[in-house]
């Protein structure tokens, strides 16, 4: 059952919430804007917008889930935050082993600490692991991520705001690209997305196209829903083959 609005998952899992910014993507973070409407609503857990913090509370909320779900893990946050200690990090991976009738889709700037976390750990055969990249800036990213032994690597170039270049998808299952949303998004491009989805063809790596955000493809500002999640013509909602990479 579908919980969320994020396209390419089914529900959320936030074991912690808040972050900081590393990087140009975050200028515009959905998460932070979401979190202070959400300290000005009272939620409980936001009492101070986008601090950083670990929810032990929610730790074990997949395991009340008994059908399959896809969740993405900290949509509100970093899991590999530097403020996560690492015995936290231990206990979410526990409720993830314990429950593989899910699969978990973990996103991450940091890919820093996460290589280091994996050093001496392995990763679930659950979980689906990635990075995101915004620009060229960013995509060194991809061969920490390449390294880490993960029965699915993804990438997410969301909000893609500069043109990636060539990019080395080895090892790499799913690529999603997505332009960035609200009052100061930046525009995205079409050339920049249909390089990416050229270079996911000729590299046999699953491509989906998540939306247009704020700037449509005619270079227009308006309601993102208005411009859609079509990229030339076509709707690009590929998934990775999980059989193929999981065996």
């Amino acid at each position: 059952m579908k919980t969320t609005k994020i396209e390419w998952t089914e529900a959320t899992w936030n074991p912690s919430i808040g972050c900081s910014k590393v990087t140009a993507g975050c200028k515009n973070c959905y998460a932070e804007v979401m979190a202070k409407r959400l300290q000005a609503m009272g939620t409980a857990g936001y009492e101070n917008g986008f601090e950083f913090k670990i929810l032990p509370e929610r730790l074990y909320q997949p395991m009340y889930v008994k059908k399959p779900t896809k969740f993405f893990v900290n949509s509100m946050s970093d899991l590999f935050h530097e403020k996560m200690p690492f015995e936290f990090l231990d206990k979410i991976f526990e409720v993830i082993v314990d429950t593989p009738q899910h699969h978990y889709q973990i996103l991450t700037k940091r890919e820093l600490i996460l290589q280091e976390y994996f050093l001496e750990r392995s990763v679930p055969a659950n979980v689906w692991l990635g990075v995101t990249v915004e620009h060229e800036q960013t995509k060194h990213r991809i061969d920490v991520l390449r390294n880490i032994d993960a029965s699915i690597r993804f990438v997410s170039i969301e909000p893609l705001i500069g043109d990636v270049g060539f990019l080395n998808l080895d090892e790499i299952h799913w690529v999603i690209v997505g332009g960035e949303s609200g009052v100061c998004a930046r525009p995205m491009e079409p050339q920049w997305a249909i390089n990416i989805q050229q270079q996911c063809t000729e590299q046999k790596v699953a491509f989906f196209f998540k939306q247009w955000g704020t700037w449509g493809e005619d270079g227009v500002k308006r309601n993102k829903k208005e411009n859609g999640c079509f990229l030339s013509g076509k709707e690009w909602k590929e998934e990775p083959i999980i059989e193929e990479v999981a065996g």
